[in-house]
């Protein structure tokens, strides 16, 4: 018995044993995806977890995933494997200032659209727009979550703020899927100076180049990848929404604009089609944090326990509900 088959024997009778379930995001390692008894996007493997009978959610990805798992759940425990598994776009917008973009690119400069000092806080924003509602994307931490009128997924964001009786919206904490949105409505929005690091270092060059690479290809982009690759895009989707169009699509090549471990369901579920990553590099450690030892080790030590406080856990709820009803 090989040492991956040990691991797997070992986490299976464990998650047995303890009534748990092991849920895994689309970006993990693609052992961590083969153990797991859901994959999905982060939103998705929560509102799953809600309605399993579990007594334990081994939620494989970062940290506002297992608190999500936690604010829907709050009756089990949640266990996020690594617990340095963080998202650096979630923590550059803060209720209380105590995190920051500036924490995870200190030379960081923005060249467009609204700027804000490293320890402007989601609070501070509200004071400059009063009344203005709040879109939170689902990539943030309970606790913004819970300073926010209302969530939105990178799939349903355009349709949440249409659905706000607002001529103006405060949309955080991602630019790039700001931006998506402003080109959809006609609504004002105003954006959080925040990013994710995969997908904002590709550019319309690393577009052209793939197209030229594989003319054949039908080129997919999530909508955290900026402006000037979306608009050379085929199709702009969340990982779910790259998943189902690939499998119902007739094209048999895709290039994929989004984190690389989304090419092994992609291949998974489409044995005869072709997937090529729109740059090789689109890998986010923290999402590579989780291996099957450390799976093991959270079914074994029950750690690391994700719990949502009740004064912040109501009010995210609150959000993540007036989201659901909308879609």
């Amino acid at each position: 018995m090989s040492d991956t088959d040990s691991l797997h024997e070992k986490i299976l009778r464990l998650k047995e044993e303890k009534n748990a379930i092991i849920l895994a995001h689309n970006y993990q390692r693609d052992e961590v995806q083969d153990i797991a008894d859901h994959t999905g996007d982060s939103l998705e493997l929560s509102r799953i977890a809600s309605n399993i009978d579990c007594d334990i959610i081994v939620f494989c990805g970062v940290n506002f995933m297992a608190e999500s798992a936690s604010i829907l759940s709050p009756e089990k425990m949640v266990l996020l494997p690594e617990v340095k598994a963080c998202c650096p776009m979630a923590d550059m917008v803060t209720v209380s200032g105590d995190r920051g973009i500036k924490n995870y690119f200190p030379g960081y400069e923005y060249t467009g659209g609204y700027r804000y000092p490293a320890d402007f806080t989601l609070k501070d924003i509200k004071k400059l727009h009063p009344g203005v509602p709040v879109v939170t994307y689902v990539n943030t931490t309970a606790d913004v979550k819970a300073e926010s009128d209302i969530c939105c997924t990178s799939a349903n964001a355009v349709k949440i703020v249409e659905s706000l009786d607002t001529d103006r919206v405060i949309c955080i904490p991602d630019k790039n899927l700001s931006a998506w949105i402003a080109k959809n409505t006609e609504k004002e929005i105003i954006a959080w100076d925040g990013f994710c690091h995969v997908h904002d270092r590709v550019s319309a060059a690393d577009a052209d180049k793939a197209r030229a690479e594989h003319p054949n290809a039908v080129l997919l982009a999530h909508p955290e990848c900026r402006m000037e690759v979306l608009e050379k895009s085929d199709h702009v989707t969340s990982t779910s929404g790259m998943l189902r169009y690939a499998k119902e699509s007739d094209a048999t090549e895709f290039i994929v604009g989004t984190e690389t471990g989304l090419m092994y369901g992609l291949k998974k579920e489409n044995p005869d089609k072709v997937f090529y990553p729109l740059r090789k590099d689109m890998v986010c450690p923290n999402m590579k944090k989780t291996s099957l030892q450390s799976v093991l080790h959270a079914l074994e030590s029950e750690t690391y326990k994700i719990k949502v406080a009740e004064e912040i856990r109501v009010p995210a709820k609150r959000a993540l509900d007036r989201m659901l009803d909308v879609t």
